[in-house]
């Protein structure tokens, strides 16, 4: 007798095949990841004393990371239909290598370019201070939440309902649009950071299976252009190794959010995204949509993918 394949719900009952289905398991996931980032929010304001030196900003997503990392190993990665634990990855020192540097260097050929176009230009020597708080807020932990959120829980169970294509779509589109809040935000911006990052994101999650490439890219995009470059990180203005300027058509500069609503940042990072996206594709990673298989498709561990990368 042929046996069920791996995500096939045939043996379960019903309310196991619900709770497993990808939109239900998508759904609940993402409101623990809420949930937690709440919790944190009240440990860091209102149960944890001030710690010199440390921003309640700066607290809340040293707790968040701290609750996300085992909430997601132990509850979330258990979840649906096979389970998947996207941070368990025997290449992990490689992928989250890979990330660092590629990060660095793609924001870095961005600001390069800006640079002659006389749009970047260095006016003074900076600072160290902003140092930690740029490490703790928007590296580690932006890339870590953000991370875990899109492309852990909305990409991956969207791709198992929808395939690749929907998953990068609307992945992207809700990462450009949870950007709207931020400071000097526009629809340009969302739709910058949509286009960039949402697609380079998208692309380095579906070529690794892992969390660990994405979250390299994630952090070491924010940590260089703010605490490298003096660039303000997605509106947010921070206090860099230098002292820098952005000046010119509001095109190229950003008009207050950053390179990363430039048009130079938005060229060179999809680029690199559908080069990253490209290469996911020869892999043989992208996935079908539920109804055209017949059937909730089979995830590749992330064993499986990293043999392969």
């Amino acid at each position: 007798m042929d046996q069920a394949q791996p995500g096939s719900s045939v043996q379960h009952p019903l309310w196991r095949r619900i709770w497993d289905y990808p939109l239900v398991a998508m759904v609940v996931a993402a409101v623990l990841v809420v949930f937690a980032m709440g919790v944190a929010g009240i440990l860091a304001k209102r149960v944890i004393p001030p710690i010199p030196g440390f921003t309640s900003v700066m607290m809340l997503y040293l707790i968040a990371v701290a609750i996300l990392i085992p909430l997601y190993v132990f509850v979330i990665a258990k979840l649906g239909d096979p389970k998947k634990n996207d941070l368990r990855d025997p290449k992990l020192l490689r992928h989250l290598l890979s990330g660092l540097i590629g990060g660095t260097i793609i924001f870095s050929i961005a600001v390069a370019v800006a640079g002659a176009l006389g749009i970047y230009r260095i006016v003074g020597v900076g600072s160290l201070n902003g140092l930690l708080p740029a490490l703790i807020v928007p590296a580690i932990g932006a890339a870590v939440t953000e991370e875990m959120l899109f492309r852990g829980i909305l990409f991956r169970w969207l791709e198992q309902f929808g395939g690749s294509w929907t998953a990068l779509l609307l992945t992207s589109a809700l990462f450009g649009a949870a950007h709207l809040n931020n400071p000097n935000a526009s629809w340009i911006a969302a739709g910058g950071i949509a286009i960039e990052a949402g697609v380079m994101l998208g692309a380095a999650y579906m070529l690794t299976r892992s969390l660990w490439f994405p979250m390299g890219l994630h952090a070491a995009w924010n940590f260089t252009q703010g605490e490298v470059f003096d660039i303000p990180v997605s509106g947010t203005k921070v206090d860099g190794m230098v002292d820098a300027r952005l000046s010119g058509d509001p095109l190229l500069t950003g008009n207050g959010f950053g390179l990363e609503a430039s048009v130079i940042a938005i060229v060179v990072a999809t680029l690199f995204g559908l080069w990253l996206l490209w290469r996911a594709i020869k892999k043989g990673e992208l996935r079908r949509p539920i109804w055209v298989t017949g059937s909730t498709p089979p995830i590749k561990t992330v064993e499986a993918a990293s043999e392969q990368s």
